[in-house]
């Protein structure tokens, strides 16, 4: 009996490290939030706005190009 799977080890691997990103990018935008007794302008910063939400994406399209490569030897 042949127990390949529809993705192969390298797939795998691909889409741990896409997933791994989304969790940084994630983790890139937490902080502490504003409140109604003190404005905190840390909600605006450039880590996350712009970084943390960039890094998610790229992750995301990190796991899509990791399910859809192709091994070599197929």
């Amino acid at each position: 009996m042949d127990n390949k799977l529809a993705l192969g080890k390298q797939n795998l691997i691909l889409i741990g490290i896409g997933m791994l990103l989304v969790v940084i990018g994630f983790i890139l935008m937490t902080g502490v939030p504003s409140e109604e007794a003190a404005y905190n302008p840390d909600i605006f910063s450039f880590r996350r706005i712009v970084l943390g939400p960039g890094v998610s994406l790229f992750g995301f399209l990190f796991v899509i190009f990791g399910i859809l490569k192709k091994d070599k030897h197929d």
